[in-house]
């Protein structure tokens, strides 16, 4: 395998869109609003694409030092798992995502705060750190929070109201009570991403002490977990369309739930966790299409 592709390996490009998704529902609530700026757009969608490369290049640094990626994982191998990466080409990978990183939010505070709002930009760069903090310790360390069951909390905080209420911020200035609607929608629904991922490697997590959530429920409570999560992202979507939707085509959004019906009933009938490998897929590509739905149907409202 060549550098360039186990680099590509490392930053796990199918969780991209995933990343994004809070971006695009954020930026459509702050045109609800009346506010828009395409350079804001651009910036944030780069930042929380770094932020999602640097956990994901600490996540397999992090897994691969301790043994939790090992022949008995399912999903797919990991950079170091491989031998395609050491550990000091990973750890200089994700220092220079970090710098860039750090750059990025330097150029959208600037932009969006222009220096006339000095509490906003120290407090939306106190969130920057702790983003890149959250992406590197939830495997990384003796105390990484992934290994605690803390994985699940994290994701939907920074997944769901940092990404699309701190997005909304951004442009505007402010926020309005309903905002936490579908910021609840997207975070449920990218912890109900990262719990199918943790429901596959239950197993191989348990052995190697990862205590996830899924760990600690076990399977058969994962399970119903895993439906909560969805029904109420799809609970907190329908509460926002109908206090918002001006028009047929603004509950369009919900179309992204038709591919999740299916899969809450596949989720019961999988009996070797292998098979749950395509759902991950199959939830992380609803989310991003619910998320660019909510885009067009609101920022054009």
């Amino acid at each position: 395998m060549s550098k360039a592709k186990a680099w590509l390996q490392a930053a796990r490009l199918r969780t991209l869109p995933l990343s994004v998704s809070g971006i695009l529902v954020g930026t459509a609530l702050a045109a609800v609003q009346g506010y828009s700026d395409q350079i804001i757009f651009i910036l944030a969608l780069l930042t929380t694409i770094g932020f999602q490369i640097t956990s994901n290049f600490a996540n397999d640094y992090g897994d691969g030092v301790k043994g939790t990626d090992n022949e008995e994982r399912i999903g797919p191998q990991r950079a170091l798992q491989s031998g395609a990466l050491g550990r000091k080409e990973l750890k200089r990978g994700i220092l220079i995502s970090i710098l860039i990183n750090l750059l990025l939010v330097v150029f959208l505070l600037i932009r969006a705060f222009a220096f006339d709002h000095p509490e906003y930009i120290f407090l939306f760069g106190f969130l920057g750190l702790l983003c890149i903090w959250a992406a590197i310790k939830y495997t990384v360390g003796g105390d990484a929070y992934g290994y605690r069951g803390l994985g699940d909390i994290f994701v939907f905080v920074f997944f769901g109201f940092v990404s699309v209420l701190g997005s909304l911020f951004l442009y505007g200035k402010s926020l309005f009570p309903a905002a936490v609607l579908p910021a609840a929608t997207i975070g449920l629904l990218s912890t109900a991403v990262l719990n199918l991922n943790n429901m596959r490697d239950l197993e191989s997590d348990r052995k190697a002490g990862k205590l996830t959530l899924a760990v600690m429920l076990g399977a058969s409570r994962a399970r119903i977990y895993h439906l909560v999560l969805i029904l109420g992202s799809m609970v907190c979507l329908i509460a926002f369309i109908s206090l918002y939707a001006r028009s047929i085509w603004q509950w369009t959004p919900l179309i992204a739930f038709v591919p999740l019906i299916g899969h809450m009933f596949r989720i019961y009938s999988i009996k070797h966790p292998g098979e749950l490998d395509p759902e991950l897929k199959k939830i992380a590509l609803s989310t991003f299409l619910l998320a660019l739905l909510f885009y067009f149907t609101y920022y054009f409202l």
